[in-house]
């Protein structure tokens, strides 16, 4: 049988026979029928289908807005397109749900595959690690869904006939599913990918992981003691077990988001973006603007460097920067497509106990010295890549020098983390090819912009979309989530052990000696008394920034609204506590015309 990637598009397929075959024959159905799962391939076909699905979502620009927006990390971009998923106000069903639709469809897909999937002609192994997949899969949606919405609709049987009638069961009951097809599918799934699910596809450890965060997640909701020791013992059984599930830490966090390293040991679980037709959907030379599907991971924090980089920028009387002169720069694969829809929250505080603070640099970035990831999460230098030539009489010009910039070697912008006096045109009284943008220049359409997702690879189709896979859970999720659950089941010793693997390979970089390594160690290395709830999300914001896990971190610790007061002024003034859920999409209420209206979360 053709082995499958994590989001092989089979969608509703039907492979030729049950044997080992090299090709593919689709046949696209409009309706899943029972009849389809009534064979191999239809059951695979499914599952496949709904791997296919999960990069609707987690790449794409809605999806990711909803994600990461209106939280302590990221506030709005010069080109966000509007603000009600960063600020919260006039956020309601009709502007919010990317993924409701996807969900339920693939929830009923997999109900067909485990409905019918039980007496399909397989060998009985075979079986096992379908139906598991598809046990996995469903809990996956399912605590995607019960996480952002709360009460949603709750099946497990395979839907035939359209109906216009349904109606919300209870997150107690939602999470009983999810934990029991999440306990069965670890049983069932192999320590690592087999064929057909190869690339990093469902496996017993990330079953385990996923299990651990619904426990955990549940735990918080209800106070509930047993859950928080139940998801540290997971965690603590994956690590043990981590040599036989070929999962482990690179030791350069770097390494992490090196492409080549997408389907390494640190990847869990992953979300394939590729070019082959059969695998993604672009079309070469689209120059995509974010449809469904398409991976543009890469460019929301990119600022708009090509128009941003001239030679002459210069500080008004107001304090601002304002941009003068030729740009050493233009578009590139390199820094790839500028799309500014976000950007790290750099924004000083002006209210609160955190007045004059921001917390990119001052909370969770705070140690930069020895703490690589901020070094290897966001680009600070940018190398001109044309030629741009200034004149000692060019306007703005106050080095008072003329030069050329040298596309390939010169620096066009300098992002430090410090201020530099005399910026943006020196350093000091030292003139400066290019331009210095310190902090307190940074605005919403010049700011350090994460590389972790860069794709280089695009070549000349450098607006096309990403071919990167998406990783969904990486290793170190696994430390950084039992740490909090010891932390609630009150054992802050084993907490600081757990996030002290994290925090000792953050200190690691490859251009130190031994001796400075063992330092940057020591200094990462935190006590039991370190650790609360707030120190872990600031923890987890480091190692995890923009990578669709904030909005809800800060959901499960019940942190959303005091951290987005106390960090994010531009969402402060309109979040609310009713902001912990989101809002049920219109068109899910709209479709309700049977029965009991279907209702909406309080407040929207």
């Amino acid at each position: 049988m053709r082995t499958i990637k994590v989001g092989l598009i089979l969608g509703l397929v039907a492979l030729s026979g049950t044997g080992c075959k090299d090709i593919l024959t689709e046949n696209p159905q409009s309706q899943v029928v029972p009849t389809y799962f009534n064979s191999p391939a239809g059951v695979l076909g499914g599952i496949a289908g709904v791997y296919n699905d999960i990069r609707s979502d987690w790449g794409t620009e809605g999806f990711t807005v909803e994600m990461q927006a209106g939280t302590d990390e990221f506030i709005q971009g010069a080109s966000s397109g509007g603000g009600v998923a960063y600020t919260y106000n006039g956020l309601n069903g009709s502007n919010f749900g990317a993924a409701w639709n996807v969900a339920f469809q693939d929830i009923n897909t997999l109900n067909g595959v485990l409905q019918y999937g039980q007496t399909v002609d397989l060998p009985e192994a075979t079986r096992k690690q379908y139906l598991a997949q598809a046990k996995f899969l469903r809990g996956f949606w399912y605590f995607y869904l019960v996480q952002t919405f709360g009460d949603v609709p709750l099946h497990t049987q395979f839907i035939t006939v359209p109906s216009q009638a349904d109606s919300r069961q209870p997150v107690a009951q939602v999470y009983e599913q999810i934990i029991k097809d999440l306990t069965e599918a670890a049983a069932d799934l192999p320590n690592q990918p087999t064929a057909p699910f190869t690339g990093k596809a469902a496996t017993k450890p990330v079953a385990q992981l996923l299990l651990a965060k619904a426990y955990l997640t549940r735990g918080w909701l209800n106070n509930t003691a047993s859950d928080f020791t139940q998801t540290a013992a997971i965690c603590a059984d994956i690590v043990a077990n981590k040599g036989a599930y070929g999962l482990d830490l690179w030791q350069d966090f770097g390494d992490a988001f090196v492409p080549a390293n997408d389907y390494g040991k640190e990847s869990m679980f992953i979300s394939d973006h590729v070019a082959d037709p059969k695998y993604g959907y672009y079309t070469v030379g689209g120059a995509a603007a974010g449809g469904a599907a398409q991976n543009l991971t890469p460019w929301f924090t990119q600022w708009n460097y090509p128009t941003n980089s001239t030679i002459n920028a210069f500080k008004t009387a107001a304090g601002t920067l304002s941009f003068a002169g030729p740009s050493s720069m233009t578009r590139d694969s390199f820094y790839g497509r500028p799309f500014i829809r976000m950007r790290p929250n750099s924004d000083k505080v002006k209210t609160g106990e955190n007045v004059g603070k921001n917390y990119f640099l001052d909370q969770a970035f705070v140690k930069r010295d020895v703490d690589s990831r901020y070094a290897n999460s966001f680009f600070t230098t940018y190398i001109a890549n044309i030629s741009a030539t200034n004149t000692p009489t060019a306007a703005n010009n106050t080095r008072g020098i003329g030069y050329t910039t040298v596309a390939g070697q010169d620096t066009a912008v300098w992002l430090p983390d410090f201020e530099v006096a005399g910026a943006p045109q020196f350093v000091g009284t030292r003139p400066f090819k290019g331009i210095v943008v310190p902090p307190s220049l940074w605005n919403n359409a010049i700011f350090p912009a994460l590389k972790k997702f860069m794709d280089p690879s695009r070549g000349a189709n450098f607006n096309d979309p990403s071919t990167r896979p998406v990783v969904l859970y990486r290793f170190s999720d696994v430390y950084l989530t039992g740490a909090e659950a010891y932390l609630k089941a009150g054992d802050p010793t084993k907490a600081a052990a757990m996030i002290n693997v994290v925090r000792q390979r953050a200190a690691f970089r490859k251009t130190n000696t031994a001796a400075q390594n063992a330092a940057a160690i020591a200094a990462m290395t935190i006590t039991p008394a370190d650790v609360t709830v707030d120190f872990i999300l600031d923890e987890r914001s480091r190692e995890f920034f923009g990578e669709w896990q904030r909005w809800l971190d800060l959901v499960r610790t019940r942190s959303l609204v005091r951290r987005v007061k106390a960090w994010n002024q531009e969402a402060a003034p309109y979040v609310q506590d009713f902001n912990m859920l989101r809002p049920i999409p219109q068109t899910q209420i709209d479709r309700v015309v049977e029965g009991p209206k279907f209702p909406q979360n309080p407040g929207y």
